[in-house]
């Protein structure tokens, strides 16, 4: 039996049917601006505003050389010896060739881009939009601020090759444990996981070699996944030895595959004589 055209419409990929077929047209709603503004607030709306802020993040890094994303309090004051080691890290990041990227708010995120930019290096800011007042810092070169967490965490992973993890909260500890889980699980290269601050960080890395490891939900090796210090030269140098181990795993890889096409079609010249 043919359906009425009267019964439904199509509207781009979407069917509508009997009752839920809209009394006006998509091009009317656009083009007629009277009523209320509620449509900017549903969902097929958030998805463009969702793709929006790719676009922005992509386009802001997308030239960005190595980096290395740095987590870690907002609260953390000037005067804190957390404070004048972020600050360290930061020049030494800048000054061994790495762009310094994060949250770009105060505290330990303000100490990483001052002396990145002390150092006469790069220096991002990636912030969020948050109920409170938090304004990027004034240390650092280029700055975005996102609404979206999942959007402005995918910008971390996407463009950094090391993560340095200073002391800090619950979303500090939510950057660490995203980081460490992309990690374990492959979704990206194995880059280095730096946690700095060994009385702060001491505790929980105990607590996962020790309670995590022993009940069996982690796998012996995912503890090495982090490295602790207190020390920002050995910050930078675990940064850099992970890059030339990882660059030669991928030589090597490269010879591996370039041998067996060699082999391959040495067989298959063969083959055909």
């Amino acid at each position: 039996m043919t359906e009425s055209r009267s019964n439904v419409r199509r509207a781009g990929p979407l069917t509508y049917r009997g009752q839920a077929i809209p009394e006006t047209t998509t091009d009317q709603r656009l083009l007629d601006r009277r009523g209320p503004s509620d449509w900017v607030h549903t969902d097929p709306w958030r998805v463009m505003r969702i793709q929006s802020e790719f676009v922005e993040g992509f386009g802001l890094l997308s030239e960005v050389g190595q980096a290395v994303s740095v987590f870690g309090s907002a609260r953390i004051k000037p005067d804190s010896p957390y404070y004048a080691l972020g600050e360290r890290i930061g020049a030494k990041l800048a000054e061994a060739g790495y762009t310094v990227i994060t949250g770009g708010g105060p505290g330990m995120m303000e100490a990483a881009n001052k002396g990145a930019k002390a150092a006469g290096g790069p220096s991002i800011g990636l912030g969020i939009e948050l109920p409170f007042e938090q304004s990027l810092n004034e240390h650092i070169d280029m700055g975005v601020t996102f609404r979206y967490f999942f959007v402005r965490k995918t910008m971390f992973v996407k463009y950094s090759q090391a993560f340095v993890v200073l002391p800090g909260g619950f979303g500090t500890l939510d950057e660490l444990f995203e980081a460490i889980t992309l990690v374990q699980t492959g979704k990206v290269t194995r880059f280095p996981v730096v946690l700095v601050g060994t009385e702060f960080w001491g505790g929980l890395v105990e607590w996962i070699r020790g309670r995590l490891l022993d009940e069996g939900v982690i796998s012996p090796s995912d503890p090495d996944l982090m490295y602790l210090t207190d020390d920002a030269d050995e910050v930078v140098e675990t940064i850099r030895k992970a890059h030339v181990d990882l660059e030669r795993r991928r030589f090597e890889a490269e010879q591996v595959e370039e041998t067996a096409h060699e082999v391959q079609d040495a067989q298959q010249a063969g083959n055909g004589t």
